[in-house]
């Protein structure tokens, strides 16, 4: 073998056994491997949250409930300015009302023409099972969670449950008890079996069994849920900045043996399970409840309601050894996190609600982080103002041992009587009052909250003095700097609606297994999830609540204004406006002003409707023997409107022809006036007459020859 020959052998068994190496580096992983990789994400990550997370959502929950880090003295103020809660409580009735103020919060925008209808369907579909499903109460906690707690996170899946229903037979012969005994849905709760005498049509007496059965009918059903995870329930590992990128998103919560044997684990794999008590897990669950529960008697009396902590985890997994890792949902068990299934699953189903995020990380800061020294600070003033006025009221009291009576002086009626063995045994350590010189501080502390926060003490940020002789535009202004802030934090909350929406909607397309009815503008339609585009955009709809409702109404108003205008002007085939255009303003206007029921005042209009209106338009002018195109319409309305025009000018001529005349008249009547007073003159003077006669004759003729122009 030549040196090239052997060179080349070796390169080619170098790269074979490089190739061999790589493969190996990609193996199926067995159950065992699954569950470590598992457990050790699991681990890491709830380490992560109840070291670094946990405390801080801890301490924001006591100071929500009133409480504070600073001590007291005994005899001293203990009272807590509850800054934190006053703010919370102040900010979070206006965020509610800017979502739930919108007919839509939400709303799916389409990609082409194509998906217009179904764009429309979606929006109305996915807000009325929003609804359906409790979506205010939703909405309430992970806010409430938001703005104390760092974040709400909302979990959307589908879930496939069985519903039984007990129905009662009668009079049943066998052929129909046999049938509905062999459907595997029914089972036999009691049976009743009696012989009964019939006639057959050959006239003879036959007995016969008759059967009366209760049967328990088991229908398997799916419907979505949605649900406010506990921010101590959700963990997500330390490297994470969103859900695309976690390495591990876990929802760990507790549920009942029985619960799990009906997901159809054995009782054997899920009845040594331990629960999480006396974790961090426990105790952020009890400084938000404020008690502390214990399930022993339950779990002694029946195993079957013992709770166990169950851990659904989300990772992304190469568990086929392909190279390529697939998004995986883990169900594990326990404290150790026992792998009970997995199976590939397409998206994590939660999405995240927060006010104040961070850049580049999955923690952001809550409301109640933001002002938590600052409750401090005016919880030490406040304690300050009242022990000073309490000391000033209540001084202490001097006396000389021995020469007074304590219980006389212990006695705080008013006008009571001390007895002392000598004057001047008593004298009170007056305290100065110096309260008045630090209220201003208080002011200062809650100035400085609004600023931090943007929700402001006084409705809209202005106190009724600085309302006065301000003009509506300054006030405007005003209120909507002040509101600034609290459009971020709703615009931060919208991300997470609508990353729910979309959740929603792709849960509807791959789990509706038929057509589903629905009420859309006021009548019933059947709308189908599967064929909708799962790919359309969504919009945040929100209506920011900052006093712009003024603005909206106007702009309402003049759409409407041209709308009417183009509609009477080119009529109802003009192809920009229609009347299913108007009656949607119309919906809007009344909307934006709260009243949602716009059926009750104006009919409803579609397109279709407006069409097959056209039409029997069309139709009854065809039986007049007029047929109407919509163009011929259009030509005879302008020439109606060109002839009415005709008409008008004609008759301003004729009226200003009048008007020309009459002046003509009053001219020549004021001549002859002005003829006969100077020909009086001159004959008076100089005895000379004008032929008033030939002038006269001379202006009648040029008279008549107007008049009969």
């Amino acid at each position: 073998m030549n040196p090239e020959d052997l060179i080349e052998d070796l390169m080619e068994g170098e790269y074979a056994e490089a190739e061999d190496e790589g493969q190996s580096d990609f193996q199926p992983k067995s159950r065992d491997d699954i569950e470590g990789i598992v457990q050790d994400a699991i681990s890491s990550a709830v380490s992560f949250v109840e070291s670094e997370i946990a405390e801080l959502r801890i301490k924001a929950q006591k100071y929500y409930d009133g409480e504070t880090d600073l001590g007291w003295e005994d005899g001293r103020s203990k009272v807590v300015a509850t800054k934190v809660r006053d703010t919370i409580r102040t900010v979070k009735p206006s965020l509610m009302r800017v979502f739930l103020s919108s007919a839509h919060a939400v709303e799916f925008i389409p990609h082409g023409p194509e998906d217009i209808a179904a764009a429309e369907q979606a929006t109305a579909f996915i807000d009325y099972q929003f609804n359906r499903h409790n979506g205010y109460k939703v909405l309430s906690d992970v806010f409430h969670d938001a703005l104390i707690k760092k974040q709400g996170i909302v979990k959307a899946y589908w879930k496939n449950y069985t519903e039984a229903k007990v129905y009662s037979y009668s009079n049943l012969s066998d052929a129909e008890l046999q049938i509905l005994t062999e459907d595997e849905n029914n089972q036999v709760i009691e049976q009743i079996t009696e012989m009964s005498i019939s006639i057959d049509p050959m006239g003879m007496e036959v007995e016969m069994p008759v059967h009366s059965v209760k049967i328990n009918r088991y229908e398997t059903k799916g419907d979505m849920c949605i649900e406010s995870v506990p921010p101590e329930e959700f963990f997500i590992d330390r490297d994470a900045r969103s859900f695309d990128d976690a390495y591990v998103v876990a929802h760990r919560t507790e549920m009942r043996v029985g619960d799990l044997m009906g997901m159809g684990f054995e009782y054997e794999d899920v009845k040594d399970l331990d629960n999480g008590y006396g974790t961090m897990f426990d105790a952020e669950a009890f400084e938000r409840q404020s008690y502390q529960y214990d399930n022993a008697s339950e779990s002694e009396q029946d195993p079957s309601m013992k709770i166990v902590m169950v851990t659904e985890a989300y990772m992304r997994m190469d568990v086929n050894g392909t190279g390529v890792p697939v998004l995986h949902k883990f169900l594990c068990g326990g404290t150790n996190d026992k792998l009970l299934s997995y199976e590939p699953c397409d998206e994590v189903p939660f999405a995240k609600f927060e006010v104040d995020p961070e850049p580049h990380t999955f923690y952001g800061r809550s409301l109640a982080e933001i002002i938590i020294e600052d409750q401090d600070a005016a919880t030490s003033v406040l304690r300050g103002v009242l022990d000073n006025v309490a000391l000033t009221n209540n001084p202490g009291i001097e006396i000389v041992d021995g020469a007074v009576n304590i219980d006389d002086l212990l006695n705080n009626e008013i006008g009571r009587i001390i007895r002392t063995k000598q004057p001047g045994a008593i004298r009170e350590m007056a305290v100065p009052f110096v309260a008045g010189t630090t209220m201003p501080m208080l002011q200062y502390m809650d100035n400085l909250v609004e600023q931090k926060t943007g929700v402001l003490a006084a409705s809209g940020g202005l106190s009724p003095n600085a309302l006065q002789n301000t003009t509506a535009t300054a006030v405007s202004a005003a209120v909507q700097s002040a509101a600034g802030q609290v459009e971020v934090m709703v615009r931060n909350l919208a991300h997470g609606l609508r990353d729910l929406f979309g959740i929603m909607l792709r849960l509807y397309q791959k789990n509706v297994d038929r057509e589903q009815v629905m009420r859309l503008h006021n009548q019933f339609v059947p709308v189908d999830p599967r064929v909708w585009n799962s790919d359309m955009d969504l919009s945040i709809n929100v209506g920011l609540g900052t006093g712009r409702e003024a603005e909206k109404a106007a702009a309402y108003r003049e759409i409407l204004g041209l709308q009417m205008q183009v509609f009477q002007q080119y009529g109802p085939g003009n192809g920009v406006v229609g009347l299913t255009n108007i009656r949607n303003t119309l919906s809007d206007m009344l909307a934006s002003s709260g009243i949602r029921n716009s059926e009750r005042y104006f009919g409803q209009m579609t397109p279709e409707m407006e069409q097959q209106m056209l039409m029997q338009r069309q139709q009854a002018a065809q039986q007049q023997g007029q047929p109407l195109d919509p163009n011929q319409a259009f030509l005879q309305a302008e020439q109606m409107k060109a002839s009415t025009r005709v008409q008008a000018d004609m008759a301003k001529a004729q009226l200003d022809v009048r008007k020309m005349m009459m002046e003509d008249d009053r001219l020549r009547d004021k001549m002859a006036q002005d003829l006969a007073v100077q020909n009086a003159e001159l004959e008076a003077k100089y005895g000379l007459k004008i032929n008033e006669l030939a002038l006269k004759a001379e202006q009648d003729r040029q008279r008549q020859y107007f008049n009969g122009m």
